[in-house]
């Protein structure tokens, strides 16, 4: 028998869970009202947690009972022996929405997901409300649907269980030497204003920053200023927060489509291929009809192999591709990429 003072032993039953989140943009938002009430319009599969999904996009409502709503639902898109156990939700995308969505969402219930069957938002927003919200822009709104799926349980002993282990706080810690300044050691200038840093730091994240504060062509030495040609100083700032973070500064520009397409080019410019590719994700949310021939022509420049595939995408619809051939965008695509205008011929000859 142990005595009083013993500790006690301890085992956990612990869920194991893989999540993920999709974005499903809906382009041309006023043409789609015109589908009948019960009619929906299905998005491309994905992949989340090892199963494939679908949602299902009613603009004027699942019934006539909520006819007025914009209604959604998420589908298991595939067959399955047992059903699948799973935490959602899908919300209007914009910085606020989703930061509530992630925050709520272990606090959502635990649904089973059939084959080929979901569970729907029969009143996900009033068309109303969406029509005057900000987050329908250019006739275009974007979803995002978070999944978190139960895959099995397991049991494991506790040993340690007095302890805990925060995350890594690396990237705020960086920050906040960024921030304050302390030991910087090179000064950067651009477009009037001085940007003090740490050259270890920025030449750990960059090999271009490398080179100039480490090689043979290096600029500036500790008391120098290195100055930066060609860039807006919000973008260079900007460039340096994610090198120091790993993350955007929050909140961007109001302006975030021209300031991402700016920091795609400093990204580029820098050897900073993890920023310029979550630039090219936030820019595939901002194509439409007269932004695709800017961002096509970007990506083609920038050899951006995914949002070009996105711009194509966009455009293999005839009557969009049309329309973005009427705008200065296409002009300017016409003058600086002509190679494009013979993938974008081919793409308009019928099939």
């Amino acid at each position: 028998m142990s005595g009083a003072g013993a500790n006690p032993s301890r085992s956990a039953i612990v869920a194991n869970t893989a999540s993920g989140h999709h974005y499903l943009t809906i382009q041309g938002y006023s043409r789609t009202k015109g589908i009948p009430t019960g009619e929906g319009v299905r998005s491309r599969p994905f992949i989340i947690g090892g199963h494939r999904w679908r949602i299902d996009y009613y603009p004027n409502g699942k019934t006539s009972e909520f006819a007025d709503y914009v209604c959604v639902s998420l589908i298991l898109d595939e067959d399955v022996a047992d059903a699948v156990k799973a935490q959602w939700d899908i919300g209007l995308a914009g910085e606020e929405e989703e930061a509530e969505q992630v925050a709520s969402l272990a606090s959502k219930s635990l649904d089973k997901f059939a084959s080929w069957k979901g569970w729907i938002y029969r009143t996900f927003v009033k068309r109303e409300d969406l029509e005057r919200s900000k987050n329908l822009r250019d006739d275009s709104f974007t979803l995002r649907c978070d999944i978190v799926v139960v895959l099995d349980c397991r049991t494991e002993d506790r040993a340690a269980a007095f302890v805990s282990v925060p995350p890594c706080d690396l990237g705020r810690q960086l920050g906040d030497f960024f921030r304050t300044k302390k030991g910087t050691d090179v000064v950067f200038e651009i477009g009037g204003e001085t940007v003090a840093a740490h050259r270890c730091v920025l030449a750990a994240r960059s090999s271009v920053f490398s080179a100039e504060l480490f090689g043979p062509m290096k600029e500036g030495n500790a008391a120098s200023v290195v100055p930066i040609q060609d860039m807006d100083a919000d973008v260079f700032k900007a460039l340096l927060h994610f090198a120091y973070t790993g993350s955007l500064p929050k909140p961007l520009k109001e302006d975030q489509d021209a300031m991402c397409q700016h920091l795609l080019v400093a990204a580029d410019r820098y050897d900073m291929g993890r920023l310029k590719l979550i630039c090219e994700e936030k820019l595939c949310e901002y194509i439409n009809v007269g932004s695709a021939a800017t961002i096509l022509a970007l990506a083609e420049q920038h050899r951006c192999v995914g949002l070009k595939k996105a711009c194509l995408n966009f455009l293999a619809a005839p009557a969009t591709l049309k329309a973005v051939m009427a705008t200065d965008g296409f002009q300017h695509l016409s003058r600086s990429c002509p190679s494009l205008m013979v993938e974008l011929m081919a793409m308009s000859l019928p099939h």
